[in-house]
């Protein structure tokens, strides 16, 4: 997608009448309304695991037992992920700045909604209402990233800064809920979230402009169809470490998410507007993308459950500490959000995209040799340190690769089909490496079982690494090749 074809969204096209202090005033502008979304967009990511650090003080603050718990995170993780799709067609149908609006303020009013439950019910109802706010937002932040830069460089620095938001603030979320846990309560793990959204809400409007609205129906069948696909495949695979992946409710959802993408696949080829268009999937390099993000995110959200688990449980780290743990891995992704842009215009994608596969593969490696007597220092700082630089290596190059090319019509649906499979991977992942572990496991001890843990997230990035090399050859390949 060319410059020519994007249509900006947060200012106006440029003439050749204004004057270079007023471009440089329009340029400052657009990139202070990327900005303001991508805090949006950390507030969303960081609800994935701010709460889980936080959950046995709910659990004690509530009395409630592991399985009420555990639906404080799944309640969140099936909206989230199922909704995605649609809410990404949404924006594209509807103006992304509107519909991103209305994803904020729903999940911000059910932040401060769960901050004050007194049950189990109403908080897992606020959390599911929280998930189907971001799920409104979240497809419309990457879409008016993409649509607002002016150039490809700026819209690349624009996607790193994304890529470092998504996986970053996963880390930091966990920081963070350690942090308001143990020097407040866990109810401020839903409490934060009101004044940032407040702010963003109040300051959107005013920096970023909305996108054109695309004439047509909507494609309700297909909404319907996607979502349900998704929450069926997303809760099979949230269930399955507990009742086994050949039991009747694991196998039955599946059974029932396959046939409802098969039913998506059929409406969408008949109807004149489809929700997930077919053409985003016919491109071999950005299902490659899909695919390398999907075993990535998979194998990174199983890292921090695996690795949360040994600080926690073997070095004895407070919630504080836990989740400071973490901070190496930040701050490698972060660092990456500057350089990866600068490496995508030398390199391409590919090599980055291998190099920061093989990177985690090495740190999942690494950290499966801890014991009992290893300690941070020289077990875990190191492979998280280059698991952060390697994950801002590969997310960025992924997400430009998938954004690549798809008009800015399709942008919202482009955007909400990245971010399904990054649930439905940290999904993949977690329940794998859940089912690997527990395999092994001794009761009351944390060590056995985590070797076998560690090494499949590593089989997960080296797969992607392979599947990198294998299917993202070049433009130029590919048309030798036809030729």
């Amino acid at each position: 997608m060319s410059a020519t074809q994007r249509i900006p969204a947060a200012i106006p096209p440029t003439s050749s009448a204004q004057s270079p202090a007023t471009l440089q005033r329009s340029s400052r502008r657009a990139a202070f309304g990327i900005m303001i979304v991508l805090v949006g967009q950390l507030m969303l990511t960081l609800d994935g695991t701010i709460v889980n650090v936080a959950l046995p003080s709910i659990g004690t603050g509530l009395g409630l037992g592991p399985s009420a718990l555990s639906w404080i995170v799944n309640a969140y993780t099936l909206a989230f992920g199922g909704l995605m799709l649609t809410g990404g067609r949404l924006g594209d149908t509807y103006g992304r700045r509107r519909v991103f609006l209305i994803g904020l303020s729903v999940f911000t009013a059910s932040s401060l909604l769960g901050g004050f439950a007194q049950s189990a019910a109403l908080l897992i109802a606020a959390r599911a209402a929280q998930g189907i706010g971001a799920a409104l937002a979240a497809p419309g932040v990457l879409a008016l990233v993409t649509t607002s830069a002016r150039d490809d460089a700026a819209r690349n620095r624009a996607l790193a800064l994304f890529a470092a938001v998504g996986i970053g603030g996963s880390t930091l979320g966990l920081l963070l809920g350690g942090v308001v846990t143990e020097v407040g309560s866990w109810r401020w793990t839903l409490f934060i979230n009101v004044p940032i959204g407040i702010a963003v809400l109040a300051l959107v409007p005013r920096f970023v402009a909305e996108t054109p609205r695309n004439p047509g129906r909507f494609d309700l069948v297909g909404a319907l169809s996607a979502t349900g696909a998704a929450v069926a495949i997303v809760w099979a695979l949230i269930g399955a470490p507990e009742h086994g992946w050949a039991s009747a409710q694991t196998i039955g959802s599946l059974t029932a998410g396959v046939v409802l993408l098969a039913v998506l696949a059929m409406t969408e080829r008949r109807v004149a507007h489809p929700m997930l268009v077919p053409a985003l999937l016919r491109d071999r390099r950005r299902l490659g993308a899909l695919a390398v993000t999907t075993l990535v995110f998979g194998s990174q959200i199983a890292t921090f459950f695996l690795v949360v688990q040994y600080v926690q449980r073997v070095l004895h780290f407070g919630p504080i500490a836990a989740g400071a743990a973490f901070l190496p891995m930040t701050l490698g992704i972060f660092a990456m959000a500057r350089t990866a842009p600068k490496l995508v215009a030398r390199f391409g994608q590919k090599p980055l995209l291998i190099t920061g596969a093989l990177g985690l593969t090495a740190s999942y490696v690494w950290l499966s040799n801890i014991d009992t007597t290893s300690g941070y220092v020289t077990a875990v700082l190191g492979p998280l340190l280059i698991n952060g630089i390697s994950a801002g290596l590969t997310f960025m190059p992924a997400a430009s690769l998938m954004m690549s090319g798809v008009a800015p019509q399709h942008a919202g649906a482009a955007s909400g089909l990245l971010q399904t499979v990054q649930q439905l991977g940290g999904a993949i992942g977690l329940a794998v490496v859940v089912s690997v572990y527990a395999a092994g496991a001794v009761p009351g001890q944390f060590v056995p079982g985590a070797r076998a843990a560690f090494l499949t997230t590593a089989a997960f990035t080296l797969l992607a690494s392979t599947l990198a090399a294998l299917i993202l050859r070049s433009r130029r390949q590919a048309h030798a090749k036809t030729n």
